[in-house]
């Protein structure tokens, strides 16, 4: 079966991924990020083109009764049908077709018709041979009837990540679809046939609901990309700020970290949360927001990875060979398992500084963009403090290129606990591929991160001139 074909194919994957990079967590830093054979590995940064069209496909996935009658995931509705591909695009279409019913349904083939079913979202990303990037946004709800009957899936697959944008997407799709699936349709046609907004703009569709004439649903982009996949309130509910300072000590350090909750959409939400406190640095490793049940061998993986996994098999992932892991269980906002040192990894001054910064979830922080940019500048605040200093290391040549010097790098940082960390922090495959970016060009990409680098750097001059 494809679904078969497919997994076979993830597992050599992630076996051929770890003996290129050997079985040291600490794999040389100058390493290509992706592994130009692994296709479908998933990993956590995404596009923002304006002007893109919204979506690539909407898929929807049934359960379906195989020939030896267990239920299976497939693919029962594909917009819009791609003709005239040429070879690699056909295998393209083919291997994302073939992985999408079994990320839809992740949490296997054992179900039972039901009469009520409380609808959930999710996402994935897969990330293509070539270093595309596709993610599936997706609601699963249960389709109106009087019978029992199955729950299926609407999957919007997009190379453009803004979760909170593509939410309000499945929202429309889910009240026409109580109506019709055919009135799903011309919808999402609407859709696809308009631009991707630009950052901060508003784009309106038009769309007709029988009964209730037309609508005009806009579908509003949010200013600051970095932010634009990322709900830090779900996180925030779900543990305590002293372990999620625990949990980014170890995602920074390119550790193994597993996810556990009841619900897919918790553990999609708050994984992509997780990999979101990295900004602007991104997490180069095996990461599944919901690992499938068929691959939660996964876990025994020697490389770094980060993942989510439905607490229903927390059995079985304990089960497995697992090499130090932090076990995370969002249900219960506890570590069932730990290396041992997480607490510590980070500077005391600056852990303190950052528990005393992050928000709580009854503070007078008003709207979820004011407490996702709290919270991201918490964090992007200790970067800056760490590592802000970067570009007075760079040498250039004359042809203008750059070369990071790490030794006065490090040398420069004063505190011995601030310079103990980044020594670690340096060779993580995240901080290479930063300063790989840093040294094509003397002239700073003025993002996010260089505002605040700025900002404080305005603040240290400052202090020093009063």
């Amino acid at each position: 079966m494809a679904g078969e074909r497919f997994v076979r194919f993830f597992r050599n994957s992630l076996i051929r991924r770890s003996s290129r990079r050997g079985d040291s967590q600490d794999a040389n830093p100058t390493e290509s990020k992706s592994g130009a054979d692994v296709r479908l590995i998933q990993r956590s940064s995404f596009s923002y083109s304006a002007g893109h069209p919204f979506f690539e496909y909407l898929v929807v996935v049934s359960l379906k009764k195989d020939i030896k009658g267990n239920y299976e995931p497939k693919i029962t509705y594909q917009f819009p049908k791609r003709e005239n591909l040429l070879r690699g695009q056909r295998e393209e279409e083919e291997r994302l077709l073939q992985a999408i019913p079994l990320f839809c349904f992740p949490d296997g083939n054992e179900w039972a018709p039901l009469m009520e079913y409380k609808s959930e979202t999710f996402s994935f990303v897969l990330t293509n041979i070539d270093g595309s990037r596709k993610i599936g946004y997706c609601r699963r709800l249960l389709p109106s009837g009087r019978d029992p009957r199955f729950p299926e899936v609407y999957c919007i697959v997009s190379c453009l990540g803004c979760f909170g944008l593509f939410s309000k997407i499945l929202d429309e799709v889910e009240k026409r679809r109580q109506i019709s699936a055919a009135v799903i349709y011309p919808f999402m046609q609407g859709l696809r046939e308009s631009p991707f907004p630009a950052p901060g703009r508003t784009v309106t569709i038009k769309s007709f609901i029988p009964e209730s004439g037309t609508e005009q649903i806009e579908l509003t982009r949010p200013l600051d990309s970095h932010l634009e996949h990322v709900e830090f309130q779900a996180l925030l509910k779900c543990l305590s700020a002293e372990k999620i300072l625990l949990i980014f000590a170890s995602v920074v350090l390119e550790r193994r970290i597993v996810f556990l909750a009841d619900e897919l959409s918790s553990l999609s939400t708050c994984i992509h949360s997780a990999a979101a406190l990295l900004y602007p640095f991104t997490w180069a490793h095996t990461y599944i927001p919901v690992v499938p049940e068929k691959l939660l061998s996964t876990v025994c993986c020697p490389t770094p990875f980060m993942v989510g996994i439905q607490k229903r098999y927390l059995e079985e992932v304990l089960d497995q060979p697992m090499e130090e892991v932090l076990l995370v269980d969002l249900s219960k906002g506890e570590f069932l398992k730990m290396v041992g040192d997480e607490e510590e990894i980070l500077p005391p001054k600056l852990r303190s500084e950052m528990l005393h910064s992050l928000p709580t979830m009854n503070n007078n922080i008003q709207t979820s963009e004011e407490f996702n940019t709290h919270v991201s500048d918490t964090f992007i605040q200790f970067f800056v403090k760490m590592i802000g200093h970067y570009p007075a290391h760079i040498k250039w040549s004359r042809n203008g290129t750059g070369s990071f010097q790490e030794q006065s790098f490090c040398k420069a940082i004063t505190s011995k606990t601030n310079r103990r960390f980044v020594k670690k922090f340096v060779k993580t495959q995240m901080f290479s591929l930063f300063i790989q970016e840093a040294e094509k060009s003397k002239k700073c990409i003025e993002g996010y991160f260089q505002q605040k680098l700025n900002e404080y750097q305005e603040e240290k001059k400052c202090r020093r001139l009063s």
